[in-house]
């Protein structure tokens, strides 16, 4: 019941604090003899990483990943494969002014009220700094997916506050510390977060994600239907308030004979639904889009209550993104591997891979 792991057959579970000894995480269920080393999955942690640019939280981690079991001689042995990242950079007095008083948009409130007592040192187990152990096992799982399933999963920033991307150059993402794919947009986006910073206030963001190579196919009916599990997985990172699947909420403008994607033999010739029909993929481009919200540690003063539910006014002092969704790319990418790993499995496992009776459509012509 405490919500720490998630996946059927590809399971992660997760624990640690933002201030606490260190993060880790239990990977179960990874088919064995894949290629792995800890540097497969540094990669994606450098890039998630905190204090990589000025627009970002200056606290330093290193983020160096230990793999303590489920791996030998570089090759996974199909058992459970256990991690770990130690927090090297605390710095706890800077929430000691707060700690019985609520930060407005904060979880503070509700896990006091959930349980009674909180870790208040960077938000404890609220902090985005959890997120560290998603991107080492959705590493995990992209390494899985690309060896034997042929499936590769990129992001980018595709709004900032109220910029948004003109185009998508994926050879851009990562030359710029916003994975903005638009390469005009970044000196908007530094000048932006530049003013922002000096203001002391926050902004949001939009994060979209692609996973190409799916087949169709994978997804369960009803209640574990892909999309669906797409969107759990991305509601349960940190600060999203939104996701769509495909063109999401843009349908509602949409008319049927333009929102249907028509199949021909030689392929799709639109992919409005996102990859996704009746909760199985089509064999199109997976395609999710996510919503971040503002930080909201700042230190502009606000209205809140302290922990005797009296009025107080609160400031946030000490190392935040002024906006969480620039280090989000990599966190949504992994979320979206173990939910496509965890769905493959399972479609290997009940129909030996996928049925072969029907005929394949391209995913686009």
């Amino acid at each position: 019941m405490s919500g720490n792991t998630i996946g059927k057959l590809f399971t992660v579970t997760t624990f640690g604090e933002s201030h606490g000894l260190a993060l880790g995480a239990i990977v179960d269920g990874c088919p064995p003899g894949i290629p792995l080393t800890e540097a497969d999955l540094q990669l994606d942690l450098d890039r998630r990483k905190p204090g990589t640019s000025r627009h970002t939280t200056q606290r330093k981690e290193a983020d160096e990943v230990e793999i303590l079991s489920g791996v030998f001689e570089g090759k996974t042995t199909g058992t459970s494969i256990g991690m770990v990242i130690r927090n090297t950079d605390q710095r706890s007095k800077d929430y000691g002014k707060i700690k019985d008083q609520f930060r407005p948009a904060h979880a503070d409130y509700t896990y006091h009220h959930k349980y009674g007592i909180r870790d208040y040192r960077g938000g404890g187990r609220s902090s985005a700094r959890e997120t560290a152990m998603r991107v080492a096992a959705g590493a995990v799982a992209k390494k899985v997916l690309k060896t034997q399933f042929g499936v590769e999963i990129a992001g980018y920033l595709s709004q900032l506050g109220p910029i948004k991307v003109d185009s998508v150059d994926w050879s851009e993402v990562n030359n710029n510390p916003f994975f903005c794919p638009d390469a005009a947009k970044v000196p908007e986006m530094a000048a932006y977060m530049d003013a922002l910073r000096k203001e002391g206030d926050s902004i949001g963001a939009k994060i979209t994600v692609v996973a190409t190579g799916v087949p169709a196919g994978w997804g369960e009916p009803v209640f574990d239907r892909l999309d669906a599990d797409i969107a759990h997985a991305m509601m349960g990172i940190n600060a999203v308030k939104g996701v769509e699947v495909g063109d999401g909420f843009e349908s509602v403008e949409q008319k049927g004979t333009q929102h249907r994607d028509e199949l021909t033999p030689e392929g799709f010739l639109s992919n409005h639904a996102g990859g996704v029909l009746g909760g199985i993929s089509s064999g199109q481009n997976i395609v999710v889009h996510m919503a971040l919200k503002p930080t909201s540690s700042l230190r502009l003063p606000g209205r809140s209550v302290d922990v005797k539910g009296e009025a107080c006014d609160i400031i946030t002092t000490g190392r935040h993104d002024p906006c969480v969704g620039i280090r989000a790319t990599p966190i949504a990418e992994a979320m979206l591997a173990i939910i496509l790993l965890d769905h493959a499995l399972r479609q290997r496992g009940q129909n030996g891979g996928g049925a072969q009776v029907t005929p394949v459509v391209p995913g686009s012509v």
